[in-house]
């Protein structure tokens, strides 16, 4: 029995090249999405399994070059076969991982040559995560009505 007929949803195989090269699109595409939720949720859970199946690892800790509401927010380091990638930390790694510092500009992933829609589909079947069908959070089908402007006189109020 061939296993490419078996898998029909993505013609590429399960390796940490070609799963680091999907996390890598993945990741790249959620930075410009509307939507980028799912995305950071599959390239998160991915990373978490390559993690526990010892296919990636945590290197260490870097300030993050984006933080939330405070001066400074740190990041875990995970490298996956060529790839390397920033996930939120959690309570352990603090204690177990060395602080690398700032974030070395200069370091860059190698180029990936895979759609989204087969990274997403590679990532899927090893994560088992789907996505929604429901994306829009507005109805597509209601038209919004118009609504005429209001011009107010100078000074004025409404």
């Amino acid at each position: 029995m061939n296993h490419d007929q078996s898998y029909p949803r993505t013609k590429l195989n399960l390796t940490i090249e070609n799963l680091s090269q999907a996390v890598f699109i993945v990741n790249r595409h959620a930075k410009t999405a509307v939507n980028p939720k799912f995305l950071y949720k599959l390239k998160q859970e991915s990373l978490k399994k390559l993690i526990v199946e010892g296919k990636a690892r945590k290197v260490g800790l870097h300030f993050s070059d984006h933080p939330r509401n405070s001066q400074q927010q740190s990041d875990v380091l995970v490298e996956c076969g060529k790839y390397t990638f920033h996930i939120p930390p959690t309570k352990s790694d603090f204690q177990e991982l060395p602080h690398l510092g700032k974030l070395d500009g200069s370091v860059r992933n190698p180029k990936a040559h895979i759609s989204l829609n087969a990274a997403k589909a590679l990532l899927q079947s090893y994560t088992g995560i789907a996505e929604l069908e429901n994306k829009p959070s507005y109805p597509r089908n209601k038209q919004r009505t118009y609504q005429k402007p209001i011009f107010k006189k100078l000074g004025e109020r409404y």
